[in-house]
């Protein structure tokens, strides 16, 4: 009799070993647990843990309540300015509500995908072709919430959805290339300008602080030649200044003008010891008249002006 109890002891324990092993059930930590009896949903969600189910009867299921990273595949449209563009994006999305996420829809992982690949493409159609460069923020704030309106009833949050990138064709790159270099080309001419504007009013100031000491234009032009011959060059060219043929011209007599007083002629200097000829009488009275000049032949003298007897 002893033995019988002990051996349906045993038995039993066995059966109770056996049945917990079929019926006990591990959800980690990032899970929650869903179970059905006979196909139907119990109340209450499973947290985290040990549980126990009963076997052949309910079946336990598990979701993921991670934040889900679902790349969309890129999807080719028009923009609304008539440009062809491929555009790739990511959205980042997780379970809020498990037995929504079961119950509501066959497969929230794909349903989530086609609502993102469509949702992108309309994005790109009512979009322009700066906003999808350059305004990125905006887009992606309109395309979550295109894509989060139809999952709150799958138990399904949008966390966040991003667009990676934006694939032009080679024309467009071409075009848009030639219009950033046309752009950058204006403003440098722009710059120059300015420049040139800026280095013409401090050039009208110094020219007019010169103007008034005519010593300072010298001193720059030296100051110029010796940054010239500062490089060590074997041919240096001195430029003429202008404000000497000016000074040059103004002294210059005028031309009709009052001439010159004759300058005296200097003496010759004798050498010491020698005698000086003397000097040749001065000339007075009238000019020696011609030979052939009446009362100019030699032979005539005082007497042949007296009167004959």
């Amino acid at each position: 009799m002893v033995e019988e109890l002990v051996a349906a002891g045993i038995g039993a324990a066995v059966g109770i070993a056996v049945y917990a092993g079929v019926a006990a059930r591990v959800v980690r930590q990032y899970e929650r647990g869903l179970v059905f009896r006979f196909g139907r949903l119990r109340e209450g969600i499973r947290g985290p843990g040990f549980t126990m189910i009963l076997p052949f009867v309910d079946r336990l299921h598990k979701v993921n309540m991670q934040i889900v990273t679902l790349p969309v595949p890129a999807q080719e449209g028009i923009t609304r300015d008539n440009v062809t563009v491929r555009v790739d994006a990511v959205v980042y999305f997780k379970v809020v509500d498990p037995a929504n996420a079961i119950i509501e829809v066959e497969d929230y992982r794909f349903a989530v995908s086609q609502m993102a690949q469509t949702s992108l493409r309309s994005i790109i159609g009512k979009s322009d072709l700066d906003d999808l460069l350059s305004n990125r923020e905006q887009l992606n704030q309109g395309l979550e919430l295109m894509i989060d309106s139809p999952a709150v009833g799958w138990g399904v949050q949008i966390d966040r959805v991003e667009i990676k990138d934006v694939s032009l064709p080679e024309t467009m790159k071409r075009s848009m290339a030639r219009q950033a270099e046309a752009d950058r080309e204006r403003r440098a001419r722009v710059i120059n300008a300015d420049a040139e504007l800026q280095a013409s009013k401090k050039l009208a100031e110094a020219a007019a602080v010169m103007s008034e000491q005519p010593a300072a234009l010298q001193l720059r032009l030296l100051q110029t030649v010796v940054a010239v011959a500062a490089e060590k060059n074997s041919t240096l060219v001195l430029p003429f200044p202008v404000e000497l043929l000016r000074f040059l011209e103004r002294a210059a007599p005028a031309p009709g003008g009052p001439e010159a007083a004759p300058q005296p002629q200097p003496q010759p200097q004798t050498p010491p010891g020698v005698t000086a000829p003397p000097a040749p009488p001065e000339l007075t009275g009238d000019p020696p008249r011609a030979l052939d000049e009446p009362g100019t032949d030699p032979q005539d003298g005082p007497e042949a002006d007296r009167p004959t007897a």
